[in-house]
């Protein structure tokens, strides 16, 4: 079975940190770019960092520039998201996603115009105190 499974998240207090993870089975991630999606309660879907399949470029949406790093470990088969000086604004089911020739702005930004080859089934960050 092809699947994506984030896990990683839970209940983090302001200005902490998580790193939250993203495992393919049944396929390899070598040739896709993935991204990390977020929704909030009552909100669209937004792209949050996407990360390309071969050179490593990398896109982060303006909220999260200079507090959250993508990474991908393409021996390990996942993709990291680490997520440092976490606030309430952050909270939010996040997933992620996998797809084929793309870049990495498009996914990011464009990703509701065009489908995903895979999507994880999220798992849920909460920044409260």
């Amino acid at each position: 079975q092809l699947q994506l499974v984030e896990s990683g998240g839970g209940l983090v207090q302001p200005g902490g940190s998580l790193r939250l993870s993203c495992a393919a089975s049944g396929f390899t991630l070598d040739n896709y770019a993935v991204g990390w999606f977020r929704q909030a309660p009552g909100k669209e879907r937004e792209g949050v960092s996407c990360i390309s399949s071969s050179d490593s470029r990398t896109y982060y949406a303006d909220s999260v520039k200079g507090r959250f790093t993508i990474s991908r470990d393409n021996a390990g088969n996942t993709v990291s998201l680490q997520m440092n000086s976490l606030n309430p604004e952050d909270t939010a089911v996040y997933y992620c996603a996998a797809r084929t020739f793309t870049t990495v702005q498009a996914m990011c930004v464009s990703f509701q115009h065009f489908g995903m080859d895979h999507w994880g089934k999220g798992t849920l960050v909460t920044v409260s105190s």
